[in-house]
């Protein structure tokens, strides 16, 4: 490693544009640090030439020769070999989709062993200590060339129709199933993909894993959520729970409703919320659909964690209630309208157009209004001095176009209550400024209000 000088010592700044030029140089990174006595790999004869009687040990041969690890840093050493490692995967690829009776007990342990050896490794910390993954491009696995064709056999071979549960389940295990998990954290999009698809399968096909699965990812976000705050594979993680969720039989169990209150809810904390909120609302609206009597807790939660200082993530919170309101019941809507609305009511006095104009959207939505209308006597006194005040004082035309345009609406809707309301509120607008003036004339000592009035010529009785 390279000394330090001074001048970097003292000023971050250079150490921080360094690790910048170096992270723009090497955009590729490899967790493939396990180093064997390598052996120039020799080409095997095709599988599709070879007799029936020697397919097998044929098959066997290739995915022992497919456990030999290459160097991808080094781009230059082990040409030939890295060539035809990728030949042979490819070719076992083939071979398992297109051919039948092929999967015999015995071929079960090497196929585990060799994708055990190809995908299972520590992964590397990150090039950039300070990634962000909204900012900065992703490490790339240098070694996918090789990897990404031992996802798409392993896939093959737990789609390939005459994969046995049974046997696989000796090899499928749960220390498999964690291992798993933790690739889930590679910064590589690509694997999370396979990731994803792969975990989705296991869960379909190994009932007996189905718990445990859930577990895992429920320790995973939890570490997430109250210590790590960084976890790659939350969307991804995230995506397979809306379809799990979405196959939940009725009524619900009490550790999934746990789960929906003690690790989805508190999750819309996260500092970088926005790269998986789309799958995070999916999966809450999944609960909510699934048992309608979760939405008044649901909303309540959402409304205790309210950003206070993000607009982006207000922003995200008002999409994901629209969401939740295009699938509630009226009779749970009226148990949350009071704190609901009166959290609306201070979006659309946000100062952020974005914010003001994302909470005034409720009204373009058909069913949300058909909900208002049921319930105007609650709803409206509670809107109506927001909307009042910032149609006379937002610095956003958009805004105050939309605002006259709601208030439209409320007064079709009720325009006895909209004239009391109209009056009530120009009456309390005065009646502070009077109050005011009193209060600043009260406060004054006798002898300076004499004074104030003997210059304006008016005498004290």
């Amino acid at each position: 490693m390279s000394a330090i000088s001074a001048t970097e010592k003292v000023d971050g700044f250079t150490r921080k544009s360094m690790r910048k030029a170096q992270k723009q140089k090497k955009s590729q990174g490899s967790s493939q640090f396990r180093t064997q006595a390598l052996t120039e790999l020799s080409p095997l004869p095709q599988l599709k030439d070879a007799p029936s009687t020697e397919q097998q040990e044929l098959f066997s041969q290739k995915l022992q020769q497919c456990c030999m690890l290459f160097d991808f840093m080094d781009s230059v050493t082990d040409l030939k070999s890295k060539e035809i490692k990728r030949a042979t995967l490819n070719e076992l690829v083939d071979y398992v989709s297109t051919n039948r009776g092929v999967l015999v007990e015995t071929a079960y342990p090497e196929i585990s062993n060799m994708i055990c050896t190809n995908i299972f490794r520590t992964l590397p910390p990150s090039d950039n200590p300070d990634f962000d993954p909204e900012e900065d491009e992703p490490t790339l696995e240098a070694s996918w060339p090789h990897i990404q064709l031992v996802y798409e056999f392993l896939l093959r071979f737990l789609e390939n129709p005459d994969f046995q549960p049974s046997i696989a389940k000796r090899y499928i295990d749960q220390k498999f199933v964690l291992q798993l998990l933790e690739l889930f954290d590679s910064e590589d999009p690509r694997e999370r993909d396979f990731l994803k698809t792969v975990l989705h399968r296991i869960y379909g096909k190994f009932l007996g894993l189905r718990a445990f699965i859930r577990k895992q990812i429920n320790n995973i976000f939890l570490r997430f959520i109250y210590e790590t705050d960084h976890f790659n594979g939350v969307a991804e993680l995230l995506e397979i729970l809306g379809s799990i969720i979405n196959g939940f039989a009725l009524p619900l169990k009490a550790e999934h409703k746990q789960f929906l209150m003690k690790v989805l809810v508190p999750m819309h904390t996260a500092k970088g919320l926005a790269l998986f909120h789309a799958q995070l609302a999916y999966c809450v609206v999944q609960f909510l659909e699934k048992e309608p009597t979760l939405t008044e807790p649901v909303i309540r939660g959402l409304l205790k964690f309210w950003p206070k200082t993000c607009s982006q993530k207000e922003v995200m919170y008002l999409g994901e209630i629209e969401e939740i309101l295009d699938v509630i019941e009226p009779t749970q809507f009226k148990k949350i309208q009071e704190p609901l609305f009166k959290q609306i009511s201070r979006c659309v006095a946000n100062p952020h157009f974005q914010v003001a104009e994302r909470a005034l959207y409720f009204w373009n939505n058909e069913y949300i209004l058909s909900l208002i209308e049921e319930n105007i006597d609650k709803v409206l006194p509670i809107m109506f001095g927001s909307l009042y005040r910032i149609s006379k004082e937002h610095w956003n035309p958009t805004i105050v176009a939309l605002v006259y345009n709601v208030l439209k609406t409320l007064m079709e809707m009720n325009s006895t209550l909209f004239d009391e309301l109209t009056a009530s509120y120009k009456s309390d607008r005065q009646r502070p400024a009077v109050a005011k003036l009193d209060m600043i004339w009260n406060g004054m000592p006798l002898s300076i209000q004499g004074y104030k009035l003997h210059s304006l010529d008016i005498t004290l009785e």
